[in-house]
This record gives structure tokens, sequence and C-alpha cells, in this order.
């Protein structure tokens, strides 16, 4: 009852942040919402709903005022999206495959489920990890479905939500406005950009290889009974 009524508050708490974006401009109407917009903020994003990055920008931009320490905005981040994920988890496993062709389409269930099923907690972790285009309430919601077990699932989330607000807080807090302005006007950084995106690719190939390797490992090492 208590998440369904924390995702409530999250999601009107967007769509008045959506309406007073087509006026004012979106980063400066995610500046005034604070520590708290960006709690639950962060569990709007963790579910189908879009949120266009929101949790990230309000992280680095919060960070950059130096109003609190860098990694308290990381933590409300990090506590919000868990809750979230938690959330679609819930929800997916109790409604089954029927949620993730409802939330997110028929043609890419079969694909997501495939993935999830081949690369599994690898998976997870990079989706959580990195931002991706695809929103990676789709992973959480196939976490569901297939049954992966919850207290992974919820160790996984955090520890990779946490690296990955705790990156972007750091870096903002350290940099200030010149990070935001790379948020911004992303074109004039296009260079640097492309160069961190070959980094993130290699790594997420790595990560995903990696921990595949330590699943199969695992497997075999369990003696048949």
């Amino acid at each position: 009852m208590v998440l369904k009524t924390a995702a409530k508050v999250a999601q009107r708490t967007a769509q008045r942040t959506v309406g007073h974006t087509q006026s004012g401009g979106y980063t400066r109407v995610l500046r005034h919402l604070g520590a708290t917009g960006l709690f639950l903020l962060a569990i709007l994003d963790s579910s189908p709903l879009p949120t266009f990055g929101g949790p990230d920008i309000l992280t680095a931009i919060l960070a950059a005022r130096h109003g609190e320490p860098w990694y308290y905005y990381a933590l409300m981040a990090t506590s919000g999206s868990v809750i979230g994920a938690y959330i679609t988890f819930r929800m997916a496993r109790g409604a089954g495959a029927a949620y993730l062709h409802k939330k997110f389409g028929e043609k890419r269930v079969a694909g997501l489920l495939h993935f999830f099923d081949r690369w599994g907690t690898g998976a997870l972790v990079v989706t959580t990890a990195v931002p991706f285009p695809f929103p990676t309430s789709a992973f959480f919601a196939a976490a569901g479905v297939v049954g992966y077990p919850v207290r992974t699932f919820l160790v996984v989330v955090m520890i990779s939500r946490a690296a990955r607000y705790c990156t972007i807080a750091a870096i903002a807090s350290h940099y200030g406005r010149h990070f935001i302005r790379v948020l911004r006007h992303p074109n004039q950084y296009l260079g640097w950009l492309l160069l961190v995106l070959a980094i993130v690719v290699m790594v997420t190939a790595a990560t995903i290889l990696l921990t595949r390797k330590l699943e199969t490992a695992n497997g075999k090492a369990v003696p048949s009974s």
C-alpha cells in the first residue's frame, strides 16, 4: 500500500513537472524539485512512464549546486529508483507476461524476454547502471515475469543504481557548471561524448560476457545429485 501511494505521488509530481516544462524549461523545473522531487522522480523513472533522463539530470544539477554533499543526492536517487524498480517487479510478477505486453508492446516482449533469459544478471546490471534509450523498467518487469529471485534483484538494482548516481553526482560536484553545460549543450562536446560512449559500450560488453561466464561456471560447479 505504501509503495503504491509513493508511486502515485511520483506520477503526480511528474505530471506537474511536464506541465511546467512546456512554459519554463526542463532543467529549470527539475532544479526547483530539490531532493524530495529527485526521490519521487527516481521512483517514476523505474516505472513504464518516461522521464527522459530526469533523475540523471536532476542529480547532476543538485550536486553541482553544492546545497548538500553529492552523496546525499546519489542516495536519494538510488533509494527512489530501488523502490520504483521493486514496484514494477512486483506488478509484473503478479500480472505475468500480460503486463509486459500491455506496457511495452507485443513486438518488443519476445525479444526482451529472450535477451533477459540469455544474459540474466548481466543484462540487469548493464541496463540499470548505464543509461539506454530503451526504458530500464522493461527489464525490471521482465525479471518479475521470469521469476528472478527478489533478494538478488534488489541487491543488483541497488548496487548498479548507486554506481550510476554516485558517478554522476561526484562528477557534477567536482566540475560544477561545466558538467551541466555538457548536459544542456551536448552538440558542443560531441567528440568527448562519442569517446565516453565507446568506453561505455566496451565496458558493457565486457560486463555482460564476464557475468555470463561466472553464471556458467557456477552452474557447472553445482554437483549433480
